[in-house]
């Protein structure tokens, strides 16, 4: 077999001589380009694994040959050398589908993890949307065609993805979607809820710390940071995130470095940064509550999964699949869902989307005693609307929906808060936590769970 090709270009020798012999010793074949012209000629005449190319070229822009790319050979990942702190035009290029870029003066380290995974492309997500490994999205409706799709897109890049959608949608899913499905596939999936933290150890869960440095600190500790290190570091619910947590996090994505608490210096960190919430980042910048840099950095690329009222279509698959994975776990009769059941789910707003059908299923079946699972045993909490409603009640329904949502939501935060003001008040006892607020154990572990605190 033919060794793997790299084009290179860029026309100053001492950098093109030291990506030359960095790509050989990875028994990589090197072809240099020193302007767009000669890269364009090159790729007319034969294939290339990867491109490397400066973004300040003789007759043009490194950016312009991202997008030629894009358009003419787009199964050849692209990669760019920006000039250091140069973070606006490595945005640019990200936007644009690069798949990574690396700062001058290159550091031979990330240049090689970059490469690495770049050329892991060849083989991993090239299915167009179609998973074979872990959990996968479920339906078959337009929005979730056109969301499996845009997945299968952004998985070739190392672009930090920003995914938006209301609470029970399915974020994470998505996120471990794109994980699995690109080159970091194995490598770790990290997946922090920014929410769940509380704020005086958040520094030292995310970046670790170093033994001796502060009270308790009896041993050196990686963070969730290091620990994501080659895969994906997935920030749940990133709006929570404290101010000054924001500010550590932002030079952690630009510089990929890390500083344990009690270090004398950063550390280098390979990951790709994927974050979601339910909320609207843009208000909260315009509200100055979010970091405008931030949100610029972690929403190169913006990700919407669809609400499940906008997807009717799927709820018959999502049911069955969904009971399929609840009966499996129970022995003896497995209540089969009733037709007036089946037409009541259909008229039901879903204020919290894919996970209140799951945790409607899961209550009825734990309340059903029969062969059949009734209305009654849905416990739906509004009644449903007509099966034959009109255009208007539909409308109503999903501003009605949408309100709920908003309520749901907020007393979720009032409930996660209290949850976790208890754990902390306790030491993280769970039974004097549950004794304190007043519910059994049982009642507190399933709500820690609900409500994705860690």
């Amino acid at each position: 077999m033919s060794k793997p090709c790299v084009l290179v270009v860029d026309d100053e020798p001492d950098l093109t001589e030291l990506v030359a012999l960095t790509l050989e010793r990875m028994k990589l074949e090197t072809v240099i380009a020193a302007d767009l012209t000669q890269a364009r000629a090159h790729f007319d005449s034969r294939h290339f694994d990867l491109c490397l190319t400066d973004m300040r070229l003789p007759d043009g822009d490194g950016l312009d040959l991202v997008e030629w790319i894009q358009s003419h050979h787009p199964q050849t990942p692209v990669a760019v050398i920006s000039a250091h702190g140069n973070v606006q035009l490595a945005v640019r290029a990200l936007k644009l589908g690069a798949f990574d870029f690396v700062s001058k003066p290159l550091d031979v380290g990330a240049l090689r993890k970059m490469v690495a995974s770049a050329l892991k492309l060849a083989g991993v997500g090239e299915s167009s949307g179609t998973f074979s490994r872990g959990p996968q999205l479920i339906g078959n409706s337009r929005p979730m065609q056109d969301l499996r799709a845009l997945i299968a897109r952004v998985a070739r890049s190392q672009a930090p993805v920003h995914i938006t959608g209301e609470s029970g949608t399915g974020k994470e899913l998505v996120a471990r979607l794109i994980h699995q499905s690109g080159a970091r596939a194995d490598a770790p999936f990290v997946a922090v809820n920014c929410g769940a933290i509380p704020s005086e150890l958040m520094e030292s869960e995310l970046f670790g710390h170093r033994r001796g440095s502060f009270t308790g600190a009896v041993a050196d500790k990686p963070g969730m940071v290091q620990s994501a290190e080659g895969g994906t570091l997935f920030l749940d619910e990133v709006a929570d995130l404290p101010l000054h947590m924001q500010v550590k996090l932002l030079r952690v994505i630009q510089e990929k470095a890390v500083r344990p608490i009690g270090a004398p210096k950063e550390e280098p960190v390979d990951v790709r940064i994927l974050s979601a919430t339910h909320r609207n980042l843009a208000e909260l910048v315009a509200a100055g509550r979010f970091r405008e840099d931030l949100y610029y950095r972690i929403n190169v690329i913006e990700l919407r999964v669809p609400a499940l009222r906008e997807r009717r279509e799927d709820i018959d698959t999502l049911i069955d699949d969904i009971l399929a994975r609840l009966t499996i776990r129970t022995p003896g009769i497995r209540p089969r869902l009733g037709a007036a059941a089946r037409r009541a789910l259909h008229a039901h707003a879903f204020p919290g989307n894919v996970r209140e059908l799951e945790n409607i299923l899961e209550r009825a079946l734990a309340l059903n005693a029969g062969e059949e699972i009734g209305v009654d045993d849905l416990q739906l909490r509004a009644a449903p609307a007509s099966a034959n409603a009109s255009v208007v009640g539909e409308a109503d329904s999903q501003s009605a929906a949408q309100t709920g949502s908003a309520l749901d939501e907020q007393l979720e935060h009032i409930e996660r808060d209290a949850i976790v003001r208890a754990l902390e008040q306790t030491r993280y006892n769970k039974t004097a936590a549950a004794r304190l607020l007043g519910m059994s154990f049982r009642a507190l572990r399933y709500k820690v769970k609900k409500l994705g605190i860690e």
